[in-house]
């Protein structure tokens, strides 16, 4: 039983080594930590660059951390300091870059394509179904008498 207790507790307890914070860099201020954490969930690691510097282990990730809550302390609001990052290191360390400049390409390169699908997958299905309507056939005046015989079974 007690076994079992001590894999349950390691188990419970294995989500918890995941976050990359570490106790030294909490701030007392709960509600300054939350933001901080909101920004630090926001930007890539440098180094990772697949993770967040929230969840990242690596050293840079701890500086630009800590470079979070010192300019959060110092009365910056989030905007404020996700420039100052942005500043140091450049747009890569947004997880969602900025729509204006070179960047705006790619913000409307996805629906333009979308777009561009949707005209094309219309002209083809409208192609499609001009080419499947079979061609209108006139008959002869004998021809459609003949039919109606048939038609009628004599």
């Amino acid at each position: 039983m007690k076994r079992l207790a001590l894999i349950l507790a390691l188990l419970l307890a294995l989500p918890l080594a995941a976050l990359a914070v570490q106790p030294d860099e909490v701030l007392d201020d709960p509600v300054l930590e939350g933001r901080a954490r909101q920004i630090s969930q926001k930007l890539r690691c440098p180094v990772c660059q697949g993770e967040n510097i929230d969840e990242s282990n690596a050293a840079i990730s701890r500086d630009l951390r800590l470079y979070v809550r010192e300019r959060l302390v110092a009365g910056d609001d989030d905007t404020q300091v996700v420039d100052a990052v942005v500043d140091r290191f450049g747009e890569f360390v947004l997880f969602e870059p900025r729509a204006r400049g070179g960047n705006l390409v790619l913000w409307l390169a996805g629906p333009a394509m979308a777009l561009i699908a949707l005209l094309i997958a219309w002209r083809f299905m409208r192609g499609r179904a001009a080419a499947a309507a079979p061609p209108a056939v006139t008959l002869s005046e004998a021809e459609r008498s003949r039919l109606d015989e048939i038609m009628r079974g004599e």
